[in-house]
């Protein structure tokens, strides 16, 4: 026997195992780029109490409440405003001002649903037209009864050196570190301007029937940002009802025909909101759209082509994995030939970007099909952890792809804050750390305007 009992074999597996201990806390040696060592306290992901202070309905009969507001039209000049009322109807009206202005009112309509044994309460929707750009303005809900104020700002008029800064959100849910994540985006220095939201909001399909009773909770829940400033929706995954009558986008104002995909520009961005889980193949009305809408790009007018998506194309964690591999093939030579700066997908609950890569040379005789370094591709990101009730995808594949620069397995957001027409500023946060404190970021150098390599490499 050896010391204290243990044999000579179990003293070097002791060791062998003590010294791999130590490489995976300096960090995770691997083919690609870098697998954070960030340590995170394991803790189990629960949703907070119906009762909590975060859900709290607005007091007052028929008091307005989960109201939320998006872009209204292509071009910034438009709000949609949606909130709900629970006793009775009331009017679809919205007042509306800015400083030293006459008050105005946009009249809109309210919508009913049913879903399994449960009976939505009146969901109203209004569309404010014809704003000034670069203005605050005030807006009142629930005229008739219990009135509640908000306010918003409108975009600069569109222009290709226009700055602006959006914030990233994806699978937010409503667990106690969902909350820690809206809570680390308000309070980010940073300071969004507009939210791209990457799909999956609520979370109740993790419920018996869907309980959409969560869907009333997570509305209360944002509001308390997505009422002041717009939040830009990727669509939900099925079944789509809850989402289609409580979040209308401005879809037709991009020729789409329905409201899952579509486009708008805010700022010195174009930005296209692409279904995963629409049908995308040839001649769907889905692939018509997007092979009609990328011509249209004008990048001398918005440099910033942006793409979001909810199942992410390039994914090397298992979770999820290659789930969105036949939508990549159907659209990616597009993305490179119109040069798409960035795609941001949720869906995986956990953090990746990627070099600019692409996939695009296989045509079934050569068996070339290895994603390679592409200057004219997009950096793809993964941002689906907003802290939803499945928890953080943990698993990833090993080694490390040779395209992936950088992934952790925490729950954050992130912001992208365009400078001008050649350069915008990105970084991760992830939400065990300080509000301005950057976990992850990057330069960006613009595809059209500034076509210099821009990867992690390259700025190291």
């Amino acid at each position: 026997m050896g010391v204290m009992g243990f044999t000579s074999a179990s003293v070097s597996s002791l060791a062998a195992f003590l010294v791999l201990g130590f490489v995976l806390n300096l960090g995770v040696v691997c083919n690609g780029g870098k697998t954070s060592n960030f340590v995170r306290k394991v803790e189990k992901t629960v949703d907070m109490p119906l009762e909590s202070d975060v859900f709290k309905a607005p007091h007052g009969y028929n008091a307005p409440q989960q109201v939320h507001i998006t872009q209204g039209d292509h071009v910034g000049k438009a709000v949609i405003v949606s909130w709900v009322t629970v006793d009775e109807p009331g009017p679809s009206k919205v007042l509306y001002w800015s400083a030293n202005s006459t008050k105005k009112t946009a009249v809109g309509k309210f919508y009913t649903y049913k879903f399994y044994n449960y009976s939505s309460p009146y969901i109203h929707h209004a569309t404010i037209r014809n704003l000034k750009y670069n203005t605050k303005y005030y807006y009142e809900v629930g005229i008739g009864h219990t009135k509640r104020q908000f306010w918003f700002v409108t975009p600069p008029a569109v222009g290709p050196d226009v700055p602006y800064t959006f914030g990233l959100i994806g699978d937010l849910g409503q667990t106690f570190d969902s909350n820690k994540t809206l809570t680390h985006y308000e309070l980010n220095p940073q300071k969004g301007q507009t939210v791209l939201y990457l799909g999956d909001l609520s979370h109740a399909d993790m419920y018996p029937n869907h309980d959409n009773v969560l869907w009333d909770s997570w509305g209360r829940f944002v509001e308390r940002s997505v009422a002041y400033q717009p939040w830009i929706w990727t669509g939900e995954t099925k079944p789509f009802k809850p989402y289609t009558h409580r979040y209308h986008v401005p879809y037709k104002a991009s020729g789409s025909t329905a409201p899952f995909w579509y486009s708008i520009k805010r700022a010195s961005s174009h930005i296209i909101v692409l279904s995963s889980y629409s049908a995308y193949g040839k001649y769907t009305p889905q692939y018509q759209w997007l092979e009609e809408e990328l011509p249209k790009v004008n990048r001398t007018e918005t440099p910033w082509l942006i793409v979001l998506m909810h199942s992410p194309w390039y994914n090397s964690n298992d979770y999820h994995y290659m789930e969105g591999e036949t939508m990549r093939v159907m659209y990616e030579p597009w993305f490179v030939k119109y040069k798409v700066d960035v795609v941001f997908a949720g869906h995986v609950h956990a953090y990746e970007r990627s070099e600019r890569i692409s996939n695009i040379a296989y045509n079934i005789v050569n068996g070339i099909c290895v994603p390679v370094k592409d200057q004219s591709a997009p950096v793809y990101i993964t941002i689906g952890d907003g802290g939803n009730l499945e928890g953080l995808a943990t698993n990833m594949t090993e080694p490390q792809p040779a395209y992936s620069a950088y992934r952790e397995a925490s729950f954050g957001h992130a912001t992208f804050d365009i400078k001008n027409r050649t350069h915008a500023y990105y970084s991760w946060h992830r939400n065990q750390d300080g509000y301005a404190v950057q976990a992850d970021s990057m330069w960006f150098f613009n595809r059209y305007y500034h076509p210099v390599d821009d990867s992690t490499s390259a700025q190291s």
